[in-house]
């Protein structure tokens, strides 16, 4: 079967709107998010409760603890690439367009089971398809997952093994961020769900990827390639 053309930049566009509605519909969902975004999601919920904080929202915490995480990444590593500063544009432009999208999707009932199985489900599948598409892009990620390329390539190390840590380390901050800001016991953003997209979100990213590599050669449509290689 003759593979059809799919240009790099749509995969990226298409990947940030496809996880722009993944996480919409996990937090509608309330069953928890994933690891990644647990923390953001933790600040959001208590900072936005503040007197005067209300224009705190989830895009806005997003891309906010996503620029504290490029200035570590650079105290790090203790250079500055192009591809950091642009890291920070892709986490404003998704910040935004989540936000735009949490805002006309409405909430679900939290004794509506079925529907927000459903959306748990519909969540979980966009987040994966939107990273599936991401990895097949060189247009600079999000700082999650610039971070965790740059610190396995400075260090030499296996980004497996450096994505594993940077999770788990994601998921115990946001739980003590929810115990601190919501009390001991009291998980925000953090459920089983998280325990179970911490479980199957690779096997699934994988075999996409897969798929779609049987049915599409990736290719780059403009030449942009090297200037955010720098």
């Amino acid at each position: 079967m003759k593979k059809r053309t799919f240009y790099t930049e749509l995969a990226y566009v298409f990947g940030i709107i496809s996880l722009v509605f993944g996480v919409t519909f996990m937090e509608r969902a309330d069953f928890g998010l994933s690891m990644v975004v647990a923390p953001a999601y933790v600040l959001h919920r208590y900072i936005s409760t503040l007197p005067g904080m209300e224009w705190f929202s989830f895009g806005v915490a997003e891309y906010t603890l996503q620029l504290f995480l490029v200035i570590v990444l650079m105290i790090v590593v203790r250079k500055f690439r192009i591809s950091y500063f642009f890291s920070f544009v892709t986490a404003v432009l998704y910040g935004y367009l989540l936000d735009l999208v949490m805002w006309l999707t409405p909430t679900v009932a939290s004794e509506n089971i079925a529907l927000r199985i459903v959306f748990f489900v519909l969540g979980e599948l966009f987040c994966t398809l939107g990273v599936s598409l991401v990895l097949h892009t060189y247009i600079p990620p999000e700082a999650y997952e610039l971070f965790v390329a740059e610190v396995s390539k400075r260090f030499h190390l296996s980004t497996g093994r450096v994505k594993w840590v940077y999770d788990i380390t994601s998921c115990i901050v946001a739980v003590a961020l929810s115990f601190i800001f919501f009390g001991f016991g009291v998980f925000v953003g953090v459920k089983w769900g998280t325990v179970l997209c911490a479980v199957i979100n690779g096997l699934i990213i994988s075999a996409m990827i897969k798929w779609e590599d049987k049915i599409f050669d990736f290719k780059d449509g403009l030449k942009w390639r090297r200037f955010f290689e720098k």
